[in-house]
């Protein structure tokens, strides 16, 4: 009998704790991890969260660090600085996916455990055992996988609840984007453990256009914290179960793109946003697929609802020019990059004319089945458009 070869999977936290008022009986946590915990995090979360921390850490010898602005190496290079100044002998993230990844880094390169304790739902990044490096004008330039994920990850709703109405928005952009390049890269798999993280990417999806609008509405209720759930712990579950073969496909490799030429103003998952719309008419252009057409006009209707961006001009870069365009296109393209997950060869000018035309009418249109995927690539294609 053949065995399969499998690599690691870094699937969880060890624990997930999360709640409203979580962090004040988190005491017991923080004391086993160990007694000198340096506290990275960005000025804002840092502000945010320790109020929520002093009685957890009451008696521990903690200190504080900030990043600069990106988690980059200079970041990295100051932050290990006051580890070793402070004698640290464990970690705890405080903030969004930058202050995370960055403290996630560290805490790798230091041999130190970490718990993770996001401020906001913008992102999965204190779940994921994965770090994003930028420079220091915020080009992203890097990923690190990390070979294990954090020790625990302490999601307090109450905490959450202090960040903007935007960085739920965003993380709902990210987080939906899961689907979309995970059935893209992943959907014609055998394997049982990538299968069920692409259906986890659908009915995180569903969950996503059935709960959003009315968490937003409602900051706090029920359909707020399980939006909350989604766009942090769920998507977070579909990247560790699914592993690298469960891969970002265009939608990142545009954001990454952006960050070259409009580092700062838009968060994260709004560029992601923006870019799943690129990648479906990428589909549409090359393909001549009226599955991805649909999808594309469907998730037109659902940013307009929520607040997403839709173009170029809603994230304020429609004034970029065009060797602007033509730089985020070309490092979107660049060797190595998830944008060559697609099924077809895609070249930089073709990236540029999906990229100004997100929200072109499309006179195409095809019923769509409502029958769940099967293993195969042809209808596995065909469902990742699906409505």
């Amino acid at each position: 009998m053949t065995v399969s070869t499998f690599p690691v999977l870094n699937i969880a936290p060890a624990q997930v704790i999360r709640g409203s008022g979580v962090l004040a009986q988190s005491a017991a946590l923080f004391t086993r991890l160990g007694r000198r915990p340096l506290l990275i995090g960005g000025k804002t979360s840092l502000a945010a969260a320790l109020p929520f921390l002093t009685e957890p850490l009451r008696e521990l010898d903690t200190a504080t660090a900030t990043y600069i602005q990106d988690c980059s190496e200079q970041a990295l290079a100051d932050l290990t600085q006051a580890a070793k100044t402070h004698q640290a002998d464990c970690i705890i993230g405080i903030g969004g996916g930058k202050s995370l990844d960055a403290a996630k880094l560290l805490a790798h390169q230091q041999n130190l455990p970490i718990i993770t304790v996001p401020t906001s739902a913008a992102t999965c990044a204190g779940w994921t055992a994965l770090s994003n490096v930028y420079s220091q004008e915020g080009a992203f330039l890097y990923d690190v996988g990390l070979p294990q994920c954090p020790a625990a990850i302490v999601l307090d709703y109450d905490l959450v609840a202090t960040a903007p109405k935007r960085t739920l928005i965003a993380g709902i952009g990210d987080a939906i984007a899961k689907w979309y390049e995970a059935s893209v890269s992943s959907g014609d798999s055998s394997h049982t453990l990538i299968i069920g993280a692409v259906q986890q990417a659908r009915v995180l999806r569903d969950i996503l256009f059935q709960k959003s609008a009315l968490a937003l509405k409602n900051p706090g209720g029920d359909d707020w914290r399980e939006v909350v759930d989604a766009a942090v712990l769920m998507a977070g579950v579909i990247g560790g179960m699914g592993g690298a073969q469960c891969r970002t496909v265009a939608a990142h490799a545009v954001h990454n793109g952006l960050t070259h030429v409009a580092a700062h103003g838009t968060l994260h998952g709004e560029k992601v946003a923006y870019g799943i719309l690129v990648q479906l008419r990428l589909e549409e252009m090359a393909q001549k697929n009226a599955l991805a057409a649909t999808a594309r006009q469907q998730l037109l209707k659902f940013y307009a609802k929520l607040g997403l961006p839709t173009s170029l001009a809603d994230m304020g870069m429609d004034q970029l020019s065009i060797a602007q365009l033509q730089q985020a296109a070309t490092v979107a393209c660049r060797p190595g990059s998830d944008i060559h997950h697609l099924p077809f060869p895609v070249q930089v000018d073709q990236v540029m004319a999906a990229m100004v035309s997100t929200t072109a009418p499309t006179s195409t249109a095809t019923p769509i089945s409502t029958a769940a995927p099967t293993g195969t690539a042809k209808t596995t294609a065909a469902a990742a458009k699906r409505l």
